[in-house]
């Protein structure tokens, strides 16, 4: 079998839903394909590289839902698909949220979106604030304000430290104490909790997006502020 990029890259999509991000280098992945790491740099440039055709062949894998209904269910259904596809690759959150380039990939799901906005009745300036509020749920996970631990505690020491918190901060310690996350990808990104967070988010563009005579918020003009666009898929 000849050797390609795309040979490359869905291998090592592999190497990392097996082994972790961290297998990620050329040795590995040359070992994998049995052939000399060199010949990858003939369709590899580096490491980088490979991560952003990596994570292309991941978000390659969400199909987005068109629902004749309309634009909700269709955006909801398209993120719950990628939702349930990044949890195939949990090692890809933490690659998507370094990158700083825009992949083809990416772009090409992104214009799905924006379509289903724009055939939805959007107006441009809706579109552009529905982009940076749904940010990283797009690709199915909500980016937490601090990372996770790769291999959470001992659900024990977490009750022992949980109620250590209590004793200084008893809210904080409360809630540490009430709540555990299951099925997602991450201490704080359980199912249920995306989904209540998403619909959240739905129901308020709905609301905005709805016909009325009334000027509607946020304007243009405060649109305007701070309403640079990266080149990242995660804000």
């Amino acid at each position: 079998m000849p050797l390609t990029r795309d040979r490359i890259l869905r291998t090592a999509v592999a190497l990392a839903d097996r082994d972790g991000v961290g297998a990620l280098g050329m040795r590995g992945i040359a070992r994998e394909l049995g052939v000399d790491p060199m010949s990858l740099y003939n369709h590899v440039r580096d490491k980088d590289d490979l991560l952003d055709g990596a994570l292309d062949v991941v978000i390659g894998g969400i199909e987005p839902v068109i629902d004749p209904a309309g634009w909700r269910p269709s955006l909801r259904a398209t993120v719950l698909v990628a939702r349930e596809n990044l949890k195939r690759h949990p090692w890809a959150k933490g690659v998507i949220v370094t990158r700083t380039t825009a992949t083809p990939a990416y772009l090409g799901y992104l214009d799905a979106i924006l379509g289903v906005l724009r055939d939805g009745g959007f107006p441009i300036d809706l579109v552009h604030h529905t982009i940076h509020v749904m940010g990283s749920r797009l690709l199915g996970f909500s980016q937490d304000l601090f990372d996770d631990p790769d291999h959470p505690p001992d659900p024990a020491v977490a009750a022992i430290g949980a109620r250590q918190l209590a004793m200084t901060w008893p809210h904080v310690g409360e809630l540490a104490i009430a709540v555990s996350h299951d099925g997602g990808l991450g201490g704080c990104d359980g199912d249920v909790e995306f989904v209540i967070a998403l619909d959240l988010i739905l129901d308020g563009l709905e609301r905005l997006a709805a016909p009325s005579d009334a000027p509607r918020q946020p304007t243009r003009r405060s649109a305007r502020r701070g309403s640079g666009v990266r080149g990242s898929p995660v804000r």
